[in-house]
């Protein structure tokens, strides 16, 4: 049993010593406390920036932890939202981070402040217990807060999901609330989900509506469709084997797209999930934790297996159909102000990595905090890592406006769609693993790119570039149109081709370049695209047209420049989706 799968077993329903370590004066945490305090929430990290002053003056690492909020389908009142904010100044950098799966990360937490800032989330009526560990992370769905019964549906489904595939020990309340209980009922002897041993690996559900692919469903473990006749969902479609990570060098890791599987009336969703999930459990990799999600399962045993595994641990009477087909147009959010459909508006406001904090011209955390003070307004997380209110009176739209503007806070109309699009992990200096800078030099990246967007015309096309530290995928890079994937300080991994839709994976086009290089390569493609597209043809299409790599994703297309697949064609033939 590899060590970490020890750890879990031997933790006693994941209490370990935690209590112990936070009443301790040691710095850091023990090996096993390190991987168990994840299932609670929090990562311990050190401060990267001060790794070589520190190791000069020889001090040990500057040791802190990140901790992050599960937010199903994004859903704060303002009230929470306001919490968090407290949170963030009191215990924090002062800056609130969301999060590509809908919630909110503090960093720069420090030991003996953790306690207290995880039992203020839950005072909040949040919690941090499930945001990270090997169990079932936040359930994503698309925040658009219209008025129809798919999105209302949703939104709902996010929530029983939730409440079925929490943790169900008390460990958590035990050493974060004073032994105040969650609402899990009386522990169980064996949790009926996850066991003792919890799950191989993470894993990811999201549900989003047709035709706006805004959770990216095909990175995800499970994708929910759902199918709508006469104003009523009746089901939804299954899309199963999502996954982004892999590592570098290692050509049996590699991203996936999730693929259809079956169509499943609504009653019967939440139960569909527990026999995936409980399959997963059940026979993924337990030996390595790099071959661990339950896309390599499915790679190696086959959809129709999973299938047949699926149907052996449900009631006869569930009725497992052909998937619905599905189109998708674009993973972006609507930003701006839009109605709702019913009298209210709502208002998605872009916010650069969904970092909130207040810069000397930009004061997005004050911006926020003034609205949700003056207007109570419900508000989504979105996965593209922006911010929505909602339930908006059009009565307080100006004022709302003044105060977007009082803080400088821009407007998506003034952005290219490239820039509104684009998304970039944290990555150093919090992030132990990251390989190179993301969040803090994506901006200056994109104001280089949208020269050459506004050179070419392009500036309203829809172009999704993605920026990573590290292969680990947290921004969803491998299915961009153009990715970056951090691979040593100041060099980047170069992907092309995957799509805007989200539905389609990108391929290797260069092993290496440096952080500077970086502008100038993307102009060539965009100017290749430029004089050579077809009227209205976008950059996804037009890349998916003009560079084809064959039927289907292979892992070489994540580890191989086109020049060797090309010099030996028979061994790549079958590569990115079309």
């Amino acid at each position: 049993m590899a060590n970490v799968e020890a750890i879990k077993k031997e933790s006693q329903q994941l209490r370990g010593t935690l209590r112990e370590a936070l009443m301790s004066d040691a710095a850091t945490l023990s090996e096993s406390d390190h991987q168990l305090i994840k299932f609670h929430g929090a990562y311990e990290e050190d401060d990267r920036d001060q790794r070589v002053e520190r190791r000069k003056q020889k001090l040990d690492r500057f040791y802190m932890f990140m901790v992050r909020s599960r937010i199903p389908g994004g859903r704060m009142t303002s009230k929470q939202y306001l919490m968090h904010d407290g949170v963030a100044e009191k215990y924090g950098d002062k800056t609130l981070r969301i999060t590509s799966r809908q919630g909110i990360q503090f960093h720069f937490v420090m030991k003996g402040d953790l306690k207290e800032c995880i039992a203020e989330i839950n005072r909040s009526g949040l919690t941090t217990w499930g945001a990270c560990g090997d169990v079932v992370r936040n359930v994503m769905a698309s925040p658009l807060p219209l008025d129809s019964p798919a999105y209302r549906d949703i939104q709902a489904l996010s929530e029983d999901l939730k409440d079925v595939f929490s943790a169900k020990s008390h460990a958590y309340s035990e050493i974060w609330l004073d032994d105040e209980k969650l609402d899990l009922g009386n522990e169980p002897q064996e949790d009926d989900i996850y066991g003792d041993v919890y799950l191989p690996r993470k894993f990811k559900i999201g549900i989003a509506v047709p035709p706006r692919n805004d959770v990216d469903l095909y990175s995800q473990d499970i994708g929910l469709v759902p199918h709508v006749e006469e104003n009523k969902v009746l089901g939804y479609t299954f899309i199963v084997g999502g996954g982004m990570g892999m590592s570098h060098g290692k050509k049996n890791t590699y991203p996936v797209l999730g693929k259809p599987i079956f169509y499943v009336s609504r009653e019967h969703v939440v139960e569909v999930c527990k026999a995936i999930v409980t399959a997963q459990r059940d026979f993924g990799n337990r030996e390595d934790r790099k071959r661990a999600r339950m896309k390599y399962l499915i790679e190696e045993r086959g959809i129709g297996w999973l299938r047949s595994e699926v149907r052996s641990r449900l009631d006869e009477q569930i009725e497992l159909s052909e998937p619905e087909e599905v189109v998708w147009r674009t993973v972006s959010d609507m930003l701006g102000w839009h109605e709702q459909g019913d009298g209210k508006l709502f208002l998605s406001v872009w916010v650069p990595e969904g970092r909130i904090h207040d810069a000397e011209q930009v004061k997005y955390r004050s911006g926020f905090r003034e609205i949700a003070e003056r207007f109570n307004l419900p508000i989504r997380l979105t996965p593209n890592c922006n911010i929505i209110f909602h339930d908006i009176d059009p009565a307080n739209k100006e004022e709302i406006e003044s105060i977007l503007e009082k803080y400088e806070i821009p407007h998506a109309n003034s952005l290219t769609e490239t820039r509104k699009m684009g998304m970039a992990c944290v990555a150093l200096p919090t992030c132990g693993l990251a390989l190179a800078e993301s969040e803090r030099v994506f901006q200056d990246l994109m104001c280089k790119i949208d020269a050459y967007l506004y050179e070419f015309h392009l500036q309203d096309e829809p172009i999704l570039i993605r920026m990573t530290g590290c292969p680990n995928g947290c921004a969803r890079p491998y299915n961009a149109d153009i990715s970056f994937v951090g691979k040593s300080p100041g060099k980047y991994v170069v992907y092309v081709g995957g799509s805007h839709r989200g539905d389609r994976l990108a391929g290797l086009e260069k092993k290496m370049v440096s952080l500077e290089e970086i502008p100038y390569l993307v102009r060539g493609y965009l100017e290749e695209f430029a004089e050579n597209r077809f009227v209205g043809e976008s950059f996804s299409d037009y890349w998916g047209r003009t560079h084809p790599l064959g039927d289907r994703p292979h892992p070489d297309q994540f580890h191989e420049e086109p020049a060797k697949r090309e010099a030996a064609p028979q061994l790549y033939s079958i590569g990115r989706m079309r």
